[in-house]
């Protein structure tokens, strides 16, 4: 094992393969992720990269495709080829790969080809319902072979059914005769070495000839055959050799189609062993939350990024940045405060990185391909190899600065430590200094002053700490790139009861150099926490203005969109109504022309009476159009109290009054509108107690209309809902009757025919009518109805 693998297994990346493993469906494809090893090459990390964010972008939209059932069957169609008959176990795996086939295949549509790196994957898929359904169509379990396997199988045992028939009717003589009841232990039929028998008492063995085939434990019961029934039974042990020799024939015609179609299925199953394991990075990558990565430079960068082995909602982010302006990272603090946790972090990021895995970071990180992720982290002292815990350290560092160059990222914990101070310290500053001139990414720990100092003077050296709480005696885990980290004994002492004369003791025991480097720490510390809380404060607020600027952003274009619509709306409308009530207005002044020229006076004022009371129903209709907000008085109102059956309601989109049938438990009310049945929610419907109806557009108010002025031979009824119509014709009708009209003529338009239909229907049932026709040529042909009034 190289001490790269070794390093793999200190930073932990196999138990992140295991969480990987466990996203995968297939077993082989949960050992592709137990093998997973990190790319050195770039371009292959980028192409891993684009596959497991093209399966994640896919799953948002398609949820992830079944992989169940894939196993590995390469085994099974290597023998198979060999000439090699399998069993129906095998056979069912195969079948069960080429559905898997089939079924990813089609889990995309065929105009996405290209358009993500993994599209090729989904089109390799070849598939072969054919032999898929040979195969499930024959075998129906791994004990059983189907009827339909062949002929000459359901022949055979269509025959075996028969045969069996035979003996059990001659078995079944003999148990239900009289003479026989005596000689028989039980009236049953049963079975020995696959032939029928009946169980008889030893004492009576000669009242039944036939072969004994059994003897029960006591002696007393003796399993005959009856002669009567061994030819039959012969039969079918004649029948069942063929029936086997029948199966093995099938299961090698199966195996032979598989052998022949082996390449293409060894195909099909290593391309989902591809997928199953893409798609189980997309899985890791939901379940941690986590983003991909750029690779963008040689420099580390990243955002709010959290060890992916703690529990995800209660471990601290760090954010970390090197490589670009400084090459190494000295972390100092107390032990426990989060400092070893912090380098195995970014070990492990760019580990899983290469790995083709996202991280559990924010967008914005960055993470470069390393060629050597080497780490001497923890404490490995053996007593069997005599290493102390300096040696045990020292030989990994031996081992790292034998491989490091300038592709290598190096993290060492509690550097220099395990010996004299003094002389770790400075092992410690030659060390690193050494990995430097190799051009390598340094991130290490340590509790030494001297390198605290180093990391202060040290041009692309950089100082970052462990944040922690001295009133709490805790750690916060926040990790503080630019400021060292102070030990905070003294303070901790004092807060675990420490006496204060043996802690001012110390403090004077201590170097006046230390002493000030301490006191120098520590009013940075305060600085720093009070710059950070201003900066929380100010982002906090420029979030908040964002948020606004965003909110108001949105509702200005909404209320703009809003604006132009309703103005555009209404503009048509408007120019729709006019036009509409010009050309009826032309209408009938070209009809007023052609009736003054055509009768004699007394039927021309007649009708010239009728052509104006049209047009001012027309003109009345449109002036209705141009104020039709008033109905929205109606529609803006709500009931005073919860409708019940019995009650009278006003439909608001028609303003129609209708009794209420029935309530349904979900609220829905069934109305009874004239001859209508209607059904509506109790939002839309208007409760009408002790108050007269309002104003809306409505029938009532066309019919008001057509009362007080003359009544016109038709009615154009064109635009309006089924039930309103029917309700305007019907009172059309009652007038035109008292009007003394013969014929009558209701325009209802072509279209659909629904309003035709429902015309018709009401004039079928209307007793003022005496028949009806539709018009002629000339009259409007299918889109008018000429009525004759009794």
């Amino acid at each position: 094992m190289s001490f790269s693998e070794k390093s793999l297994i200190t930073l932990e990346l196999p138990a992140v393969l295991t969480m990987l493993s466990a996203e995968a469906v297939s077993e082989p494809a949960k050992a592709h992720a137990l093998a997973l090893t990190p790319a050195t090459d770039e371009a292959e990390v980028r192409h891993r990269l684009g596959e497991t964010t093209a399966a994640k972008t896919m799953m948002v939209v398609r949820g992830s495709p079944s992989f169940s059932g894939v196993k590995d069957v390469r085994a099974s169609l290597a023998r198979a080829d060999l000439g090699g008959a399998l069993n129906t176990r095998e056979l069912l795996d195969i079948a069960r790969v080429l559905q898997a086939a089939r079924l990813v295949r089609g889990y995309i549509a065929d105009d996405t080809v290209g358009k993500t790196p993994i599209d090729y994957l989904f089109y390799a898929l070849h598939a072969n319902r054919f032999l898929e359904d040979k195969i499930t169509g024959s075998i129906v379990g791994e004990d059983e072979i189907a009827d339909a396997a062949s002929s000459e199988l359901a022949t055979i045992r269509r025959q075996m059914r028969a045969a069996a028939a035979r003996a059990r009717d001659a078995l079944h003589k003999i148990i239900s005769s009289p003479s026989y009841a005596k000689a028989l232990q039980e009236p049953i039929i049963t079975q020995r070495s696959d032939r029928y028998v009946v169980p008889v008492k030893a004492e009576y063995k000669g009242a039944i000839s036939g072969l004994v085939h059994d003897i029960s434990a006591s002696g007393a019961t003796l399993f005959v055959e009856p002669m009567a029934a061994v030819k039959a039974n012969n039969e079918l042990r004649e029948l069942a050799a063929k029936e086997r020799a029948e199966i093995d024939r099938i299961l090698a015609e199966l195996s032979a189609d598989c052998a022949e179609h082996r390449d293409g299925i060894t195909a099909d199953f290593e391309v989902l062993v591809k997928l199953d394991l893409i798609f189980a990075k997309a899985k890791l990558s939901y379940k941690l939350n986590c983003e991909q990565a750029s690779m963008e430079g040689k420099g580390i960068v990243l955002r709010r990024a959290r060890h992916p082995l703690l529990d995800q909602s209660k471990a601290v982010p760090i954010d970390v940045e090197l490589g670009d302006s400084f090459d190494t990272l000295v972390i100092t603090g107390p032990n426990t405060g989060g400092k070893t946790v912090s380098i195995k972090t970014i070990g492990l990021l760019a580990a899983m990185n290469q790995c083709g895995l996202h991280v559990p970071a924010a967008d914005g990180s960055n993470l470069p391909v390393f060629a050597h992720i080497l780490a001497d982290i923890g404490d490995e002292q053996s007593i069997e190899q005599s290493l102390s815990t300096f040696s045990a350290h020292m030989s990994n560092i031996v081992s790292i600065l034998s491989e490091c160059d300038d592709r290598s990222l190096i993290l060492f914990d509690e550097l220099g430590a395990g010996t004299d101070p003094t002389e770790g310290a400075a092992l410690a500053i030659a060390i690193i200094e050494y990995a430097r001139r190799r051009g390598a990414i340094i991130a290490a720990t340590t509790h030494y002053a001297e390198l605290k100092v180093y990391a202060t003077n040290e041009a692309g050296v950089q100082n970052a700490s462990c944040e922690f709480d001295v009133e709490s005696l805790r750690p916060t885990y926040h990790l503080l790139v630019g400021i060292p980290g102070k030990s905070n004994a003294f303070a901790i002492s004092r807060r675990l009861g420490l006496g204060d004369d043996i802690i001012e003791d110390a403090k004077n025991r201590v170097s006046t150099e230390s002493a000030s480097f301490e006191a120098t720490i520590e009013k940075l510390e305060q600085t720093r926490l009070l710059l950070e809380k201003d900066r929380n404060e100010a982002a906090l607020k420029l979030r908040e203005a964002q948020e606004s600027a965003k909110k108001a952003a949105f509702l200005r274009a909404e209320l703009e969109v809003r604006l132009d619509k309703a103005d555009l709306k209404s503009r048509r409308e408007a120019e729709r109504i006019i036009q509409d009530a010009r050309n009826t207005a032309e209408e009938v002044f070209r009809e007023l022309d052609e009736m003054r020229k055509m009768a004699d006076e007394d039927e021309d004022a007649r009708r010239v009476n009728e052509a104006r009371a049209q047009l001012r129903r027309q003109l009345n209709l449109s002036e209705e159009a141009l104020h039709k907000d008033l109905g929205e008085e109606t529609e803006n109102k709500v009931s005073s109290r919860p409708v019940k059956a019995g009650d009278t309601v006003q439909i608001k989109a028609m303003g129609m009054k209708a009794t209420v049938i029935s309530k349904a438990p979900d609220g829905t009310l069934s109305l009874r509108a004239g001859i209508m049945n209607v059904t509506a929610k109790e939002d839309e419907v208007l409760l009408l107690e002790n108050e007269s109806q309002p104003k809306v557009k409505s029938v009532a108010r066309s019919t008001s209309a057509l009362h007080s002025m003359s009544i016109a031979p038709e009615i154009d009824l064109r635009g309006m809902e089924a039930v309103e119509a029917v309700l305007a014709a019907e009172r059309y009708l009652d007038a035109a009757v008292m009007a003394k009209l013969k014929t009558v003529t209701i325009i209802h338009g072509k279209g659909t025919g629904a309003l035709r239909s429902a015309i018709q229907q009401m004039l079928k049932k209307n007793k003022l009518v005496k028949s009806f026709r539709l018009g002629r040529y000339g009259e409007g042909e299918s889109g008018v109805t000429v009525v004759e009034l009794k």
